[in-house]
């Protein structure tokens, strides 16, 4: 399964999504995108379920060598970043190793929080059934940290919904979430912008222009 670019992916992750609100599984359901690049997924699941739109801004801290190889992760309430523990024994790191990393994605991540949300408040979670949405998940650090910080505010359910991930980690992040719904697990993952043909990075344009259509809508 490939997917011709985030939108078309999207709209295949809702039906899925739409089939368990139908059931009544969704009760009150709201949509988090994790920015930039599953705010287009997220977009179309939430026309699809007719659902309120946010984002929840998470910052991953990459390997001094190779910034995209996810090793912890940091959410807006975090006083200390969450790490994968494992990746960096694997890799001889320490978390010290990682501390101006951590205090330059802390600074990106206040800086879009308050671009993205232009004054608003974080929407209240409590008793609502809340659906986490990304473009895919590789080491899913990311993935985790926002399963958590949603936890941390009283949802009814929480859902980690994406088109592509390794199935090791959606194995992994079924422990975090009340259910995770991945359309496609290749035995081979590699990377998530391999199961797309148009990947293009994001900016915050694109980003602050969805919310504004979700608004809107």
């Amino acid at each position: 399964m490939r997917f011709l670019d985030r939108r078309q992916a999207g709209r295949k992750l809702a039906d899925p999504l739409r089939a368990r609100q139908e059931r009544g599984a969704l009760p009150d359901p709201v949509v988090l995108a994790l920015p930039r690049g599953g705010v287009p997924v997220a977009a179309e699941v939430a026309r699809a379920l007719a659902a309120p739109l946010d984002v929840l801004v998470v910052r991953k801290i990459g390997a001094p060598f190779q910034e995209e190889f996810g090793v912890g992760a940091i959410t807006g309430d975090d006083e200390d970043a969450l790490f994968d523990e494992d990746a960096l024994d694997r890799l001889g790191l320490g978390a010290d190793a990682l501390t101006l990393a951590v205090e330059r994605e802390r600074a990106e991540l206040r800086r879009r929080e308050r671009l993205y949300r232009e004054g608003r408040p974080a929407p209240d979670l409590r008793e609502r059934t809340v659906i986490v949405v990304d473009d895919g998940l590789a080491t899913g650090v990311t993935a985790r940290a926002a399963l958590r910080f949603v936890r941390r505010r009283e949802p009814r359910r929480v859902l980690l919904a994406v088109p592509v991930g390794a199935r090791e980690t959606v194995d992994l992040l079924r422990a975090e979430a009340d259910d995770v719904i991945c359309l496609h697990q290749p035995a081979h993952f590699i990377a998530v912008g391999l199961w797309y043909d148009d990947f293009d990075q994001l900016s915050d344009a694109d980003v602050l222009a969805a919310l504004h259509t979700a608004a809107e809508r």
